[in-house]
């Protein structure tokens, strides 16, 4: 199946490793170019050269005010053109109500709600009919997750802030989507599967629970992310595409 891809022009931000880095891999492999963003500049460095020479790469916060007009400007300066952006941070702290302190609320607010509402805005303004704006959210989106109550708080807020962009920018043309992974066995998964003190017994019992009983990868979301960013999802907007294996206990 012809995605569409090629030579469509992408930013992808925390695109240095995990999920992030799974689309912009399945995007350039389709004939797309890519910037890749993160905030370590060897990580991003990385990234770039493993895609090749239609990839770029931006060191750049999702926190910080300028990275999303910095993210543009390049795709725009190098590849003159932008067609969409999948907006991808970080995890923010885990923890309990109890346990997470102000400045982690803040924090993550910063780089995963407010970080994400610039990025998104400014990525509408830049793009045209076709263009399209993603958000790698999380299955906290339907259903809390014990011990990511930021997580919970912050990621259902950000999904209604795409579909209301999504029903504000559908008459000019531009889609918006979400995707909401669960159990995918990337590094910070991994960790979180940690802090029960028995990674490996965490990972049976979520095993357990999963329908298709195993963790997916991150080449099988990188795969449905680029599709939903493609023009061959072009009358898909304001939804929320779980990749979870089945997780979700709802229709």
């Amino acid at each position: 199946m012809d995605l569409g891809l090629k030579d469509r022009v992408y930013i992808v931000t925390g695109a240095s490793r995990g999920l992030g880095n799974a689309t912009a891999t399945a995007l350039a492999a389709d004939g797309a170019k890519v910037i890749v963003s993160g905030r370590d500049e060897k990580g991003v460095a990385a990234a770039a050269d493993e895609l090749g020479e239609d990839a770029v790469g931006v060191v750049a916060d999702n926190a910080d005010p300028s990275a999303a007009q910095r993210l543009v400007d390049t795709a725009k300066e190098r590849f003159g053109r932008l067609d969409g952006i999948l907006i991808s941070v970080g995890g923010p702290a885990p923890g309990f109500v109890a346990d997470n302190t102000d400045d982690q609320w803040q924090s993550a607010f910063e780089s995963v709600f407010l970080g994400a509402v610039r990025l998104a805005r400014t990525a509408a303004a830049a793009l045209g009919e076709g263009g399209v704006i993603g958000f790698v959210l999380s299955g906290s989106v339907h259903e809390p997750i014990a011990g990511l109550t930021i997580s919970n708080g912050l990621r259902p807020g950000l999904a209604g802030f795409a579909k209301s962009l999504a029903d504000e920018l559908g008459p000019l043309g531009i889609r918006v989507v979400g995707v909401l992974p669960a159990r995918i066995d990337t590094d910070r998964v991994r960790e979180l599967d940690a802090l029960s003190g028995d990674a490996e017994a965490a990972r049976t019992a979520n095993e357990a629970r999963i329908p298709l009983r195993r963790y997916g990868t991150p080449e099988e979301f990188g795969k449905t992310a680029a599709f939903l960013l493609s023009p061959a999802a072009s009358y898909l907007t304001g939804i929320m595409v779980p990749v979870d294996g089945g997780s979700r206990h709802g229709f």
